[in-house]
């Protein structure tokens, strides 16, 4: 991964002033650019592969900001004395112990969408580029892995929904 140190080593200050004087907040722009370094770290030998690694970073570095714009001004504080539901934390949490079992039962290409995407939290563009896929043929194959696991969490732990869609009660299974 030495190419990779040397653009980082190269370019990191620069893409730190970039975010610094578009964010206007000297920590957001430190977490900003540590994702950046992450993404560029998960392309691993495929960072070597770019010609032009700093416009690669800067690239990737508008793409952060604009995502995270995007959710900022979807974001709502709540009040403090909001209280938290416990039977839903409690029974949603609970329910994880199904997942293990049933993500192992799932075939290996719905479980690694499922893992990387919604577990992982990689981005539908990033597992798409990683699989070699168009956007919308990997959003497609998250979303067909999605309804799968839904249907054998439904049937292997008895996963029952409220009126919302909510989980309201299961049958726990032993992995």
């Amino acid at each position: 991964m030495n190419c990779l140190t040397t653009a980082w080593t190269a370019h990191a200050p620069e893409l730190r002033g970039w975010f610094r004087h578009r964010v206007g907040n000297t920590a957001l722009a430190d977490d900003l650019l540590q994702d950046l370094f992450l993404k560029a770290l998960r392309q691993g030998e495929r960072f070597c592969d770019v010609r032009n690694a700093r416009a690669w970073l800067f690239e990737v570095a508008r793409n952060l900001l604009a995502d995270h714009l995007r959710l900022a001004h979807h974001m709502v504080e709540l009040p403090e004395d909001l209280s938290a539901q416990e039977d839903d934390t409690a029974t949603v949490d609970t329910l994880s112990v199904c997942l293990p079992r049933v993500l192992s039962e799932l075939s290996p290409e719905d479980r690694e969408a499922i893992t990387l995407c919604d577990l992982q939290g990689m981005a539908q563009a990033e597992f798409a580029q990683l699989k070699g896929l168009s956007l919308s043929a990997a959003k497609s194959r998250v979303q067909r892995a999605r309804v799968r696991l839904h249907a054998q969490m439904s049937q292997a732990c008895q996963v029952k929904l409220d009126e919302v869609g909510r989980v309201s009660d299961f049958v726990p299974r032993a992995g």
